[in-house]
C-alpha cells in the first residue's frame, strides 16, 4: 500500500510537472510564431516603403544621341524620368481605387496613398527593364509585395510597381497590387499607419509632424510626407491562463483590454511598430 501511495504520488508530480511544462512550451511557440510574422510583414512592408517614389534613371534621354561615340555618350546628361506609360489616366491615378491604373504612373500622385476608415496603405513606384547580367535580353527585377508582376509582363502594359496593405475581416494582414489578393500574416487585431508630414509652410520653421491619412489634407500634400509609421498588433493561437484586467499597450499608446471572448479571448498580444522612410519625397515639385 506504501508503495502504491508513493507511486501515485510520483506519478501526480509528474502530470502536474507536465501539464506546466506544456503551457510554457505552448506560450514560447506562440511568441515566437508572432515574432516570425511580425518580422517577415515589416520585411515585406518596408522594402515596398523604401523603394515608393524610386524612378528610373535614363543615362541617354536624347534619343538623337543613339549613334555617338563612347566619348560622347559617357558626357550626355543623364536624367530621372519623371512620368511614365499612359498620360491620359493621370485624372485616374487612384492608388486605392479598385482598378487603378498600372499603364501610367507620375511620382507626384503614385507614390504614396492612404485612407484611415479602414486603414490602407498604398505605395507605388516606376517599373523599368534594364541590362541583367547573364541574360541575353532586358529584364525588370522589381516586385511587389506579391512578388507581381513576372518578367514576360509587357513593361509598357505596366509600368507602376503597386502595393496595398489593409486588414480585412479574417483578421489577415493582406496585400494587393500588380496581381490577386493575398494575406501577409494572420491574428492580426490591429494596423495602423501614420505618416510623418514635413511642414515648410513657414520659412526656416520646418516642422516634421505624425498625422493620420485623414489629416494629410489635398493629394499634393501627399508629396511632404517623408516617412510612414507601421504599427501590428498580432495575437496567438493558445489561450493561457491570463487575469481578468490582463491588457496590452495599442498602436496609439493607449490600454487596450484582452478580450475574454471571441476568436483574440486569453491570447498574448504582441504590439510592432517601425517607421520607413521614403526615399524620393520632399523632391516633388523642386527637381521633378
Amino acid at each position: 500500500m506504501v508503495g502504491i501511495a508513493i507511486g501515485l504520488l510520483v506519478v501526480a508530480v509528474a502530470s502536474g510537472a507536465l501539464m506546466v511544462s506544456r503551457s510554457v512550451s505552448g506560450t514560447v511557440s506562440d511568441a515566437s510564431s508572432i515574432q516570425q510574422q511580425a518580422t517577415y510583414a515589416m520585411r515585406v512592408i518596408g522594402q515596398q516603403l523604401r523603394q515608393a517614389g524610386s524612378l528610373y534613371l535614363n543615362p541617354q534621354p536624347n534619343p538623337a544621341e543613339a549613334g555617338a561615340d563612347a566619348a560622347t555618350l559617357a558626357a550626355s546628361v543623364v536624367v530621372f524620368e519623371a512620368t511614365a506609360g499612359d498620360t491620359s489616366k493621370s485624372a485616374a491615378d487612384d492608388l486605392l481605387s479598385t482598378s487603378p491604373p498600372l499603364d501610367y504612373i507620375n511620382p507626384a500622385t503614385s507614390t504614396l496613398l492612404g485612407s484611415s476608415s479602414p486603414d490602407k496603405l498604398a505605395v507605388g513606384y516606376r517599373r523599368y527593364k534594364e541590362a541583367v547580367y547573364g541574360s541575353s535580353t532586358e529584364q525588370t527585377l522589381l516586385r511587389n509585395c506579391l512578388g507581381s508582376p513576372s518578367d514576360d509582363a509587357k513593361n509598357d502594359a505596366q509600368v507602376k510597381i503597386l502595393s496595398v496593405f489593409e486588414r480585412n475581416d479574417k483578421n489577415e494582414l493582406q496585400c494587393t497590387g500588380n496581381g490577386t489578393v493575398q494575406p501577409l500574416a494572420r491574428n492580426v487585431a490591429n494596423f495602423q499607419v501614420r505618416y510623418l508630414l514635413q511642414d515648410n509652410s513657414v520659412p526656416g520653421a520646418t516642422k516634421i509632424q505624425y498625422v493620420a491619412a485623414s489629416k494629410v489634407g489635398t493629394a499634393s500634400d501627399w508629396g511632404k510626407v517623408q516617412a510612414a509609421e507601421v504599427c501590428l498588433v498580432l495575437y496567438g493561437d493558445e489561450a493561457i491562463d491570463l487575469p481578468a484586467d490582463s491588457a496590452y499597450t495599442g498602436c496609439d499608446g493607449s490600454s487596450v483590454n484582452i478580450p475574454t471572448t471571441g476568436a483574440e479571448a486569453r491570447r498574448m498580444h504582441i504590439t510592432f511598430r517601425n517607421v520607413f522612410q521614403l526615399r524620393s519625397q520632399g523632391l516633388l515639385g523642386t527637381v521633378l
